[in-house]
């Protein structure tokens, strides 16, 4: 089966052509046109100019990426996202299957974050359920249980600001640009991680929410009593925030693969590329469940990439779970889990 993958939710126009072989996913062409240069000088993205830039370039990405091959099917993101940068993607895949008469199959965005880790999996069926799947992006921090393809329980999820969210604000505060999460983590390690004492919102809690606005203002409390005078004290801040994020994530994951007798932990969304996050978590599952397999994605795709939502749409297509042309609509807050 060959895929053809639409990913127009936010601000990278994505396409991707992926097949499925003899049990594995094989990625044959992935393309992703970024908008952060164009969104950087307004500090974040502008869905208008976002939907703009989308309507320019889906078709030139698409046709680089398909040549004058058609696929068997089409998967694209039909939420959640901005409604004006979804609509662009899901107008050109609608038209696409009407003209070539391609099955098509709308994915949830939130779900192609979760199986980009099936794209370098060694084979479709290496990835064993049920699994805890941690989600943590600009937009999203929950935390969500897998009971198998297509089904999910969601146990908990940000109150308020989503960690990815929660790192180009404290970013702003300290001075760097949009988008801050990747300076973060760089400073950070040349930071001293307890150099400033930060609340760890909701550890403590029972349930499996999650709340980082608490946080970003404690940053902010601080950097107002001790205005920034060094590189050094930059780094401080960095390391300091990134430990309290990472204790937060990593000690609800833990306890709630525990609780669940998950059989896997896998990450997903565009925070899933801080390399501390991800060792912080891999080391203390390899220490505490040693039994439980971690899964992470490739760095390639975490950010938002089209691979992953082809990826999650061949799961729907062996279903047979496709949607006709004329019934595809966007759903800019549809839910992964409730």
């Amino acid at each position: 089966m060959n895929l053809l993958g639409i990913e127009t939710s936010c601000d990278e126009t994505a396409a991707a052509l992926v097949e499925v072989r003899d049990g594995r996913m094989r990625v044959r062409k992935n393309i992703v046109s970024s908008q952060i240069s164009i969104h950087k000088k307004y500090g974040g993205v502008v869905p208008e100019v976002a939907a703009r830039q989308h309507a320019e370039n889906v078709i030139p990405v698409i046709k680089k990426i398909l040549g004058k091959s058609k696929p068997d099917v089409i998967a694209v993101t039909a939420g959640p996202g901005l409604a004006t940068a979804l609509l662009v993607g899901v107008e050109v895949a609608r038209t696409l299957s009407y003209v070539w008469g391609t099955p098509l199959v709308r994915v949830n965005h939130i779900e192609g974050h979760l199986y980009a880790n099936w794209l370098t999996a060694p084979r479709i069926d290496a990835i064993q359920l049920p699994a805890l799947v941690l989600i943590i992006s600009g937009g999203h921090t929950e935390l969500v249980l897998m009971k198998k393809h297509g089904v999910y329980q969601l146990l908990g999820k940000t109150l308020d600001d989503a960690v990815g969210e929660c790192f180009d604000k404290v970013g702003k505060m300290v001075g760097l640009s949009y988008p801050a999460g990747p300076q973060i983590g760089a400073l950070a390690r040349a930071g001293t991680r307890n150099a400033i004492s930060l609340p760890r919102p909701m550890l403590e809690h029972k349930n499996y929410s999650f709340s980082f606005a608490g946080l970003k203002t404690a940053v902010l409390y601080h950097l107002q009593k001790h205005p920034l005078k060094t590189r050094h004290e930059r780094a401080d801040v960095c390391a300091s925030f990134e430990q309290a994020a990472t204790d937060v994530l990593v000690g609800k994951t833990l306890r709630a693969a525990k609780e669940y007798n998950a059989r896997a932990v896998i990450m997903g969304g565009g925070v899933s590329a801080n390399t501390y996050i991800r060792e912080s978590l891999e080391v203390a599952l390899a220490r505490e469940m040693p039994k439980t397999k971690f899964i992470k994605p490739a760095l390639q795709y975490c950010t938002d990439n089209a691979a992953m939502i082809a990826a999650a749409g061949y799961f729907h297509a062996v279903k047979k779970d496709f949607t006709t042309w004329d019934k595809l609509v966007i759903d800019p807050a549809w839910e992964l889990a409730v």
